[in-house]
């Protein structure tokens, strides 16, 4: 996603350093000699898998890791990399499939590294973490199991978090106007000039008109927790059992990306949980149920809550889809990239309102309170 408050150009912030860079970095920093190496995609950051060779005993072989490079305006937020860190070390702790940091030779988690010698002389916060295996979502064909047990995925991580991680970094997560938390939908004003005059600038300025008035004025009855954020079809990784070729059975492998970590509120992760597997299902409108029932076995939502759900689910679609337009506008050579998610995501956002909330919300309602009869599908 995208990072700090203020959509910063990627072109002065980005890290680009060549493979040859990333060998030698590695090497000097971690005191470990990269035998193979390939960059993973990433918009803010830079991403590296790498196989390092271990010498230091002869049962040693290969190990895997993502070597991630901060861009510079995040680097400059070491606390708030550093309380992403610690919870990604706490949960796998916890027993979630959550990457554990490499240590640098000095002994810490991470490390500042310059980047180039040019007159921006940026610097980068570097981190080597250990690599999960698994398939994205965005590439298995889903099915209502998997979408359940997101739900679940998606309560149990805020609720271990919100309850028993403790550490000083953590206050650097009441991170204000920064524009990936869903409470600040109403910033999406200051780019919505990115979609030109349309039918989907409209639907936008509608929903950032209902979030004001039906949201905003009840944040305050939501409970509030440690949000992760970002559970999208790319970050949440899974293996399937070979049970049933028809029908697999998956199961989450892999959490990743803590980049967009924020005190927020439950619902809202349902929400966003709930937005990002509509992308990923044939059958958009139906997703939600499967994800709240799953989300509801941990923690029932209140009523509030639950009456904000289509709002929240609407505004982190726009949310995706304005901020999307707003950096293909800038950088249009990534235009083709930005808009993939773009088409699906104009197309359910446009359903959900024509279909209207309370059906949507029956639809979504009935399909969990189902669950609690049964097991999940």
């Amino acid at each position: 996603m995208s990072s700090g408050n203020d959509c910063q150009p990627q072109t002065f912030t980005k890290p680009a350093l060549g493979e040859k860079e990333v060998t030698e970095l590695v090497d000097r920093v971690f005191g470990l000699k990269v035998s193979w190496i390939r960059p993973l995609p990433s918009y803010d950051d830079q991403n590296f898998h790498v196989r390092v060779s271990r010498n230091k005993g002869a049962a040693e072989g290969a190990d895997e890791y993502v070597l991630k490079i901060t861009n510079s305006e995040d680097s400059q937020e070491p606390d708030l990399i550093e309380a992403q860190t610690r919870a990604m070390m706490f949960l796998s702790a916890e027993g979630f499939p959550s990457a554990t940091p490499y240590l640098t030779k000095d002994g810490n988690i991470m490390s500042l590294e310059s980047g180039d010698s040019g007159p921006r002389n940026k610097k980068y916060m570097v981190r080597l973490l250990t690599y999960l295996p698994g398939t994205p979502v965005a590439k298995i064909a889903t099915n209502t199991q998997i979408f359940y047990e997101i739900g679940k995925l998606a309560a149990s991580l805020d609720k271990a978090l919100s309850e028993k991680f403790h550490h000083p970094s953590v206050k650097s997560l009441h991170r204000g106007q920064f524009i990936w938390n869903l409470a600040n939908v109403p910033l999406l004003d200051r780019y919505i000039y990115a979609l030109g005059q349309n039918k989907y600038r409209d639907i936008v300025q509608q929903v950032i008109e209902q979030f004001k008035g039906k949201v905003i004025p009840k944040l305050s009855s939501f409970r509030a927790c440690i949000n992760h954020g970002d559970l999208n079809d790319h970050n949440i990784l899974v293996d399937s059992s070979p049970a049933s070729l028809e029908n697999p059975q998956y199961r989450v492998s892999g959490i990743l990306d803590f980049s967009d970590m924020s005190y927020g509120y439950y619902v809202f992760e349902v929400a966003i949980a709930i937005m990002y597997m509509m992308i990923e299902s044939p059958d958009p409108l139906t997703v939600g149920g499967h994800v709240l029932a799953g989300f509801e076995s941990v923690l029932p939502l209140t009523e509030e809550e639950r009456g904000a759900l289509f709002l929240l689910v609407s505004g982190r679609f726009s949310q995706s889809l304005v901020i999307a337009a707003h950096t293909a506008l800038r950088y249009p050579e990534n235009k083709e990239y930005l808009m993939i998610t773009a088409k699906t995501g104009w197309k359910h956002l446009m359903k959900m309102f024509e279909v209207g909330q309370e059906a949507v919300e029956k639809t979504w309602f009935e399909t969990a309170e189902a669950y609690t009869n049964r097991a999940p599908a």
